[in-house]
């Protein structure tokens, strides 16, 4: 069911100030500069803490704001319009690390970190990916070992992104006897800076501003009470995570969307051709009027996958429609937008370039594209499901 969204005056009043926040500390020109220099804004964690925007989905039992997930969803999308790095970061924290720590965590780790998150101290990171699993979740090979007082982890995570400054990072290893599956996985909350542990720094080409690595575990120690949920049930809490996760990505994927339009539209309509603007030739037009329909669409599936959340509805189906449209329209619209700009795009400085470097990513992070059609088939009863 789909329902009619609009923006109370609390809301607007939010984004607003959500606008004032970027504006002042992390300005087009200051975005630019630590794209190039793979710079993250973790200036800003502070800044979001004390407008209360990293507890806005906490219960205000748990020292949060207790907001919906629609307003939610519509700061999300703000930070994405302004920032794409500051929209990352914001769901590092809320989605991977307070989100997880409120559906998994035990009552002693949400004593122990939720005030740190909260304050802007940090945040989690997800460390899932390995060099023969990523897509394919049950083919994680790193162990946790039976230690005495706790484990013994061994292995190895690729494409960790934000794991030198966690707080914690949350690793998936094999605890159970099973060589592969998603039975007998456990979750880990590990110190990264602790004996054993070894980083290497991965260089990319977009999304520069979220430091990424590759980690060696050899026989780190993780203590008994560092398990996150359940034993050998990992899998139920990373169903979790990841379900969060996408949200959110969902949500500030719309936001840089809609800033890509907005910028190549501006383009169109400045840039003469012809004796005219190119905007007014029918190609281009249409083309800009297809991108802005493409992202309404995608706004709109994303605000009732909002509102779906706050009415307590089954949405694994919807979240993952949401990825999957929201990363695919923005993939989109960004090399259309490259197109219609053509050299000024091209441009190092160019924001549009920046845009389409970093949606290139998110139709494989986070889950592939592949991946969210394949649970949405499911949902329908096709695909696997007929194996049933």
């Amino acid at each position: 069911m789909f329902m009619a969204f609009g923006t109370t005056e609390e809301q607007h009043l939010l984004l607003e100030s959500v606008d004032r926040l970027l504006m002042r500390h992390l300005p087009p020109d200051e975005i630019r500069r630590r794209d190039a220099e793979a710079d993250p804004p973790d200036h800003l964690l502070p800044l979001m803490a004390e407008m209360g925007l990293l507890g806005l989905a906490v219960p205000e039992s748990q020292g949060g704001a207790g907001a919906n997930w629609q307003t939610m969803a519509l700061v999300q999308e703000r930070l994405g319009y302004r920032a794409t790095m500051a929209a990352l970061l914001f769901n590092r924290v809320t989605c991977f690390g307070i989100m997880t720590l409120l559906s998994s965590g035990s009552e002693e780790q949400r004593a122990t970190y939720l005030p740190r998150m909260l304050a802007g101290e940090g945040a989690f990171a997800l460390a899932l990916t390995e060099p023969g699993a990523g897509s394919d979740a049950g083919a994680i090979a790193t162990r946790a070992k039976p230690s005495e007082g706790g484990w013994s982890l061994t292995g190895q995570k690729l494409w960790i992104s934000g794991a030198a400054s966690a707080l914690k990072l949350v690793v998936a290893a094999r605890t159970g006897t099973q060589r592969r599956g998603s039975d007998g996985i456990t979750l880990f909350l590990v110190s990264p800076d602790v004996d054993g542990i070894a980083m290497t720094p991965l260089d990319k080409i977009g999304n520069r501003c979220s430091p990424t690595y590759d980690i060696a575990f050899d026989g780190v120690f993780v203590p008994g009470d560092a398990v996150l949920g359940t034993l050998d049930a990992g899998f139920d809490c990373l169903r979790k995570t990841l379900f969060f996760g996408r949200t959110g990505l969902s949500a500030a994927v719309v936001g840089t969307a809609q800033a890509a339009v907005d910028t190549a539209a501006a383009h169109a309509r400045e840039r003469v051709q012809f004796d005219r603007p190119i905007g007014r030739f029918q190609t281009l037009a249409h083309r800009l009027a297809i991108m802005q329909t493409e992202v309404d669409q995608v706004r709109l599936l994303v605000r009732n996958l909002a509102w779906a959340i706050d009415n307590g509805e089954d949405c694994a189906r919807l979240a993952a429609q949401a990825k999957w449209a929201a990363t695919e329209t923005l993939k989109r619209v960004t090399d259309h937008g490259m197109q219609i700009m053509a050299s000024v795009a091209y441009a190092a400085d160019s924001d549009m370039q920046r845009f389409w470097r970093d949606a290139r990513l998110y139709t494989f992070g986070e889950g592939s594209s592949e991946i969210q059609l394949d649970l949405i088939a499911h949902d329908m009863g096709l695909g696997k499901a007929l194996d049933r």
